[in-house]
């Protein structure tokens, strides 16, 4: 697919500056531009790559000022990193979608399937199943009973889903993430070996969500483990029974929810958070890569490390962490020294 400059200008509410008629047929990063190819420039950290790159167009914020010559045309816009995620959506939907339902696969004849659905081979369909339209089903995923899933969502291969789950509408389920597994719950006994407690619950995802692959689920022990409308979840993440995850909240990859935590909403997490359990996180909080949550956290909060504090009180503690070593040993010639006047005034 081939496209003029200004005709991607116009689509993005853009204005062009350069040579409109350039065509393009890619995209690329701007470090790595070619020619024909269409990149942007969002994080300043990159502007050095502009006046070099090879890239036919560049997409910009409106108020990019250029220190030297440029090459490309430029596409101004509100917001680059926006408009760029604008632009691929739309690359997306141009594809042609998969439509049928290939063999071998199984479909139960209590299930319902919705119109212009997609359903891959070894795809495995449980009583009671019931599936929006437009829904796409790729290989070897497993749906259980009395599952429902909404319209346009899209469930990759391996994905597997237990019984009793509700997933909502233009939902994105990526490879080998797993809805609706046992919550870790089991009871120690007196003699050592633990009890299995049965985890009757489910899962609820609800429209809007994106689950990264090798995601975790669990459902509830009893009631729901409820991710709300907008949450977008990275790869390797656990979130456990009966926890809650509020709206518009994206937690980054290798994290970790235990049990009956309540995250809130338009949060942002980083990678490898752990969150202990019975918790409350408050709304627009922002956690650090690596935090340890083992406390509730108030609204509006930005806090990093483990155990968590505020971001600026860390910030004091790892400058105060870097002199340890020169304060050591500044501590140790005050004891020599002290030492040395006690010896001098016996």
């Amino acid at each position: 697919m081939e496209f003029k400059a200004k005709d991607i200008a116009m689509i993005l509410n853009g204005t062009i500056e350069g040579d409109g008629e350039v065509k393009i047929n890619n995209i690329s990063k701007i470090d790595q531009g070619i020619p024909g190819t269409l990149s942007f420039l969002s994080n300043p950290a990159y502007t050095k790559y502009i006046y070099n790159t090879l890239a036919s167009a560049v997409i910009v914020s409106r108020d990019f000022k250029p220190e030297e010559k440029l090459e490309c045309t430029l596409i101004r816009v509100d917001d680059p990193y926006a408009a760029l995620a604008e632009l691929l959506k739309m690359y997306q939907q141009l594809k042609p979608g998969k439509r049928g339902i290939e063999q071998p696969s199984y479909v139960s004849s209590s299930a319902t399937l919705g119109e212009d659905i997609y359903l891959g081979a070894f795809a495995y369909i449980s009583d009671n199943v019931k599936i929006g339209r437009n829904v796409k089903i790729y290989p070897q995923v497993f749906v259980g009973e009395n599952v429902v899933i909404g319209d346009n969502t899209t469930l990759f291969a391996g994905v597997k889903i237990y019984a009793d789950c509700i997933i909502g509408a233009d939902c994105i389920l990526h490879s080998g993430s797993v809805i609706g597994a046992d919550g870790f719950g089991f009871a120690p006994n007196a003699d050592g070996p633990f009890s299995k407690i049965a985890q009757i619950g489910n899962v609820i995802l609800e429209d809007l969500v994106e689950i990264g692959a090798n995601t975790c689920i669990d459902c509830a022990t009893m009631g729901s483990t409820i991710v709300r409308r907008g949450v977008k979840l990275d790869n390797l993440i656990q979130i456990a029974h009966n926890a809650e995850v509020g709206e518009n909240t994206v937690i980054a990859g290798q994290s970790g929810v235990a049990g009956s935590s309540k995250i809130g909403k338009n949060c942002m997490i980083g990678a490898q958070v752990g969150v202990s359990g019975h918790l409350s996180i408050g709304n627009n909080v922002r956690l650090g890569g690596q935090a340890g949550i083992m406390t509730n956290i108030p609204d509006n909060s930005t806090m990093i490390g483990s155990p968590v504090q505020d971001h600026k009180d860390f910030m004091r503690s790892m400058a105060i962490f870097r002199k340890l070593p020169q304060m050591s040993g500044d501590v140790s010639d005050l004891k020599k020294w002290m030492k040395a006047m006690e010896s001098k005034n016996e």
